[in-house]
């Protein structure tokens, strides 16, 4: 990137930012009720390469694209490319584009390795990303919760994806070798040591490719909504989901769909799942933590409705293989990544039986992917 930028601009960038992607061990769709998530940053990332301009001008390079979006820095018309509401959403909310303000615009060129669409919080990643680099180059003073909240504002006003903050936390949080068990309502967190021993952690990318935005995540979001409405009525104490239990929901029950109960019950019970990880990691019970995956699994695909024919064929495909202890789909569902727990010295035989098997039943070779759990975003 930084030899990208010299060959645009003919100057060497003033700041360049690592910020990664990431995984969720366990806690899907639990961030926006006020859950509890597990997610590590990984070896995976955006990196970003910003300096000022001469002038007012904005041009900003997407180099894995070989797109470019140029403007003022002092507003106007926003950029049109898909890739660049993000940006957009970033100079607004750290108030680069107010009017009136003497400023210089800047150059910047991104790129990297993390494979878009599969699950692995891209589009977090190049929030963050931005959000550290211009943070740095104008001295603007946010700190990493700030620009979290700030990147999470620029994906739901502006890609039109009502996220929770799990995704920016762990791209700005993340530690190397450790999870962070988040809770999403007071956004204290801890972090885990993730003592895999003789395992690994294997993404099997079915690509198949989600769009957030056109799928039905924000409908899973109403739906909880609706859930928590009803349980508010008979239980006023609860100001969200993660306040319920299944006691409160069961009682509830025959005054909501059987959809708004299956997708109430899956959030309760993945609350639980995500205490549960946290503990069997700190006793190195490697097999719970691989069961409480494959748990998670069945219930983003029987319960909250998010899993595909693909993904689930990729799980099944792993319990079949013994030396996997838990698979389950990851991200928002719709496609993208499966998250496997293997025997690292399986990997390569694992690989095989997936790859024959997925391309025999749909035509297309799955992509692997072994992930390292990395430290959060850096200006380097």
């Amino acid at each position: 990137m930084k030899a990208a930028f010299g060959h645009r601009f003919h100057v060497s960038p003033t700041v360049v930012v690592r910020a990664p992607g990431r995984i969720n061990l366990i806690g899907e769709h639990t961030d926006y009720n006020d859950g509890f998530v597990f997610p590590a940053a990984i070896d995976k990332a955006v990196t970003v390469c910003v300096g000022l301009s001469e002038s007012e001008r904005c041009e900003i390079v997407a180099h894995d694209w070989a797109e470019a979006a140029t403007f003022e820095i002092s507003g106007g018309v926003q950029p049109l490319q898909s890739w660049a509401r993000y940006v957009w959403g970033m100079l607004d909310g750290l108030g680069l584009l107010n009017p009136g303000m003497e400023r210089r615009g800047f150059r910047c060129v991104f790129g990297g390795d993390i494979p878009p669409g599969a699950g692995l919080s891209s589009s977090a990643a190049l929030c963050t990303g931005i959000g550290l680099a211009l943070n740095e180059l104008y001295g603007l003073g946010f700190d990493r919760a700030a620009l979290a909240k700030i990147a999470q504002r620029a994906e739901r006003e502006f890609a039109g994806v009502n996220c929770g903050l799990m995704d920016q936390y762990a791209s700005l949080f993340g530690r190397e070798g450790h999870f962070l068990q988040l809770d999403c309502r007071d956004l204290r967190f801890e972090y885990v040591p993730a003592e895999l021993g003789e395992y690994s952690l294997l993404l099997c990318d079915s690509r198949v490719k989600h769009a957030l935005a056109d799928s039905a995540y924000n409908r899973r979001r109403a739906e909880c909504a609706e859930g928590l409405a009803a349980i508010q009525l008979h239980f006023p104490q609860c100001l969200s989901l993660r306040d319920a239990t299944l006691e409160m929901l069961h009682a509830i029950e025959p005054q909501v769909s059987a959809e708004v109960y299956m997708r109430c019950k899956y959030v309760l019970e993945e609350n639980m799942r995500v205490h549960t990880v946290a503990q069997a990691l700190r006793a190195g019970d490697l097999a719970t933590v691989g069961a409480c995956m494959s748990a998670t699994h069945r219930g983003l695909r029987d319960d909250y409705a998010v899993s595909c024919a693909e993904l689930d064929f990729l799980v099944d495909l792993a319990l079949d293989f013994p030396d996997v202890l838990g698979a389950r789909l990851m991200g928002g569902g719709f496609g993208g990544c499966t998250l496997n727990l293997i025997h690292a010295t399986a990997i390569a035989r694992f690989q095989a039986h997936v790859r024959d098997r997925y391309t025999a039943a749909f035509g297309t070779q799955p992509l692997f992917y072994e992930v390292h759990i990395a430290d959060g975003g850096q200006v380097i």
